[in-house]
């Protein structure tokens, strides 16, 4: 059975949550603040939790960030984030502090059971993969320790969230192979597209914000109603 933690301080939605992913077949543990719900974390070792972003004692960016700073196992969890508020800024920041997926309130109850579905489907694809893969890949300025999931440009250290570096490596890994919108966010966030779903273009425009000026990011090309490449070298 899996573990999901969830951090809502909303007490009739947490409730109204935790009955949906029950009937799912999860086993649910929940906390109404950001500092109780960091206690939880270590003592009941979800597979998931889902994150509100406004939140008592500690706000759930924060959270998020003390979570992706302690190291494994703790910074492997995936993590759902609730926001109340729509605007992208938002939905950048909580992706930028480490958030594998947001949702927007209000939410449909069956939206969420799926995003909750496709994170565990996909964290269980990882470890059950036979194949590790190549352990560093180097392209134009960019080095890629995947073992370590360390990112280099030329000698700069770039911090990239989970979500971040397996985008990244994906598309340097396939140079000059356009990948689609769809595929991505199949591939590395284990659900359907929707016609408005900007979660590819986000993570995208971080990683441009993160590489800089650098021949990196230049080579993440956008094309044109499709997705995303990553130009390979020249001829």
């Amino acid at each position: 059975m899996k573990r999901v933690l969830l951090i809502e301080d909303e007490r009739n939605l947490a409730k109204i949550v935790r009955v949906h992913l029950e009937e799912d077949g999860y086993q649910v543990a929940g906390a109404f603040d950001g500092r109780s719900g960091l206690l939880k974390v270590s003592r009941c070792a979800p597979d998931l939790i889902i994150l509100d972003i406004m939140l008592p004692e500690l706000d759930g960016l924060t959270v998020c960030r003390q979570l992706r700073s302690a190291g494994p196992p703790l910074s492997l969890i995936p993590i759902l984030m609730l926001t109340a508020r729509a605007e992208e800024v938002d939905r950048v920041v909580g992706l930028e502090v480490g958030a594998d997926d947001y949702l927007t309130k209000p939410f449909s109850l069956r939206e969420l059971r799926a995003r909750v579905r496709a994170l565990l489907r996909r964290v269980e694809m990882m470890r059950q993969a036979a194949v590790p893969a190549a352990p560093v890949v180097r392209v134009a300025d960019l080095t890629l320790d995947v073992a370590a999931r360390q990112a280099t440009v030329g000698e700069r250290a770039v911090d990239l969230t989970n979500k971040e570096f397996d985008l990244l490596h994906l598309l340097a890994a396939n140079p000059g192979r356009v990948f689609s919108r769809a595929y991505l966010l199949d591939r590395l966030w284990g659900y359907e597209a929707t016609e408005c779903d900007r979660t590819v273009d986000t993570h995208v425009y971080r990683l441009r914000q993160k590489l800089g000026q650098s021949e990196t990011a230049q080579r993440l090309v956008a094309v044109r109603g499709i997705g995303y490449r990553f130009e390979g070298e020249p001829p």
